[in-house]
């Protein structure tokens, strides 16, 4: 039997790594003549209001162009690149195109023609993904000829990690998103998740591991130099041996388990070859989990810290993107806030499927869906609702300060702000070095 070819390799040089990591992998053998090409990077999050970390969150700039360069030495000439960032207002436009420029999109288009696609602009295509599965997939990337899927290395809290299939999210319509997040039994985020790549064009997957995410999606996990590349023209088998290079076993990552029934492949990698580095050689346990007490009540650092009167239920599969952005800063407000003396029993409610417990004196309900889901509960004295979708910061920040919780409302009015505050983790540490991130 013909084994799927992984290749893994050091990164080490600009151009001659990524190289490294198609010759080895086969990954353009497929490539057809005279292809239309769409790259798909990651870029999860994006703020115009300051500088932030990208590392391990977003795709680097360096590995992009090196894949352009390769691409046009095939003789390749109609190249695009798309992303559908999660945005807090839909209707932004401007978010996206500042997210292309920055990184360097423009030159690239200069340089070697390549166009720039925000799908947030472009059409959609209702896919039949089987089972009762339809999604909204951008037109474009589905038109395309070939797909060079360039996803972070990097965990995730809620699929544990997020490599090449899961970065075509970014490819489906906000209702479809939403739509992933779902209660239907048998079929939760992972379900969904697990059939994006299966009505693609043909796909090569490069999953750019220069910097790891520790605890990911976003930027507030703990990042790594970990100057990895793993490659294969088979995306399974990419997220298969990515999974194991940051401590998993596939049959640990639900999704993973999915496809690989849905494909009748076996969850394991006996249907893998591996060439390059060694995968002993090479993998690092990664956490993905953000730590909660035993009751989940609280997350670990703020039950340390001795909060009292408050249950910050810990989230599920059914928290969407949209919502799941904002607890952050949510939880970050109420650490601040917290003076040592007991909130009066609050509990706050988020996803679609959590219920309030009996004898909570207050209980928030954070954004559209929970509130559908519990607006008639029995069990709420005191109904603090947050209906939005997603949530606006205010409104946020009144229902806190409706629940006695003084957070300050600075926090709130200044989110896009936040993110520049983790950069100081960073700082004075060469090996995090933002170059990656722009084209020179």
């Amino acid at each position: 039997m013909k084994k799927n070819l992984v290749a893994i390799v050091k990164y080490e040089k600009p151009l001659d790594s990524v190289r490294k990591a198609v010759e080895l992998s086969h990954g353009l053998d497929h490539l057809p003549a005279g292809a239309k090409v769409f790259i798909k990077p990651n870029i999860v999050f994006w703020t115009k209001a300051t500088n932030f970390p990208k590392y391990g969150v977003i795709t680097t700039s360096r590995v992009v162009e090196d894949m352009v360069v390769l691409l046009k030495e095939r003789g390749i000439n109609d190249i695009s690149i798309g992303e559908g960032t999660v945005l807090r207002d839909p209707k932004d436009m401007e978010t996206q195109l500042h997210a292309f420029k920055t990184l360097g999109y423009g030159e690239l288009e200069k340089r070697y023609g390549v166009k720039y696609i925000n799908i947030w602009e472009r059409p959609f295509e209702k896919v039949d993904l089987g089972d009762g599965v339809e999604l909204k997939f951008n037109s474009d990337i589905l038109n395309s000829d070939f797909v060079v899927d360039l996803p972070v290395m990097k965990t995730h809290s809620m699929t544990v990690v997020s490599l090449g299939i899961k970065n075509l999210k970014g490819m489906i319509d906000i209702p479809s998103r939403k739509k992933c997040h779902n209660t239907q039994p048998g079929k939760d985020l992972h379900f969904w998740v697990s059939r994006l790549a299966d009505k693609m064009p043909p796909i090569f997957t490069l999953i750019d591991g220069i910097y790891t995410a520790e605890q990911g999606p976003n930027i507030d996990g703990r990042m790594h130099r970990s100057n990895l590349l793993v490659a294969s023209a088979d995306v399974l088998s990419a997220d298969m041996v990515g999974a194991k290079v940051l401590g998993y076993e596939p049959a640990e990552v639900p999704y993973l388990v999915h496809a690989a029934q849905k494909n009748n492949r076996n969850i394991n990698l006996s249907e893998v070859e591996i060439v390059g580095e060694s995968l002993e050689s090479v993998a690092k346990p990664h956490k993905y989990d953000f730590e909660y007490n035993e009751a989940r009540t609280l997350p670990e650092p703020m039950d340390k810290m001795g909060i009292q009167g408050l249950s910050y239920y810990k989230y599920d599969l059914s928290l969407c993107t949209y919502c799941s952005g904002m607890t952050s800063a949510i939880l970050a407000a109420i650490a601040r806030a917290w003076k040592g003396e007991p909130w009066d029993d609050v509990e706050i409610l988020s996803g679609k499927v959590m219920k309030p417990e009996r004898g909570k004196k207050k209980t928030i309900l954070f954004g559209k869906c929970i509130y559908q889901a519990n607006k008639d509960n029995p069990d709420i004295k005191e109904m603090i609702a947050i209906k939005g979708c997603p949530p606006k910061p205010e409104t946020v920040y009144k229902a806190l300060q409706k629940a006695g919780i003084d957070v300050d409302r600075a926090i709130f009015e200044n989110l896009d702000m936040i993110p520049g505050k983790f950069l100081k983790r960073y700082k004075d540490r060469p090996e995090f070095d933002e170059s990656f991130f722009t084209i020179g």
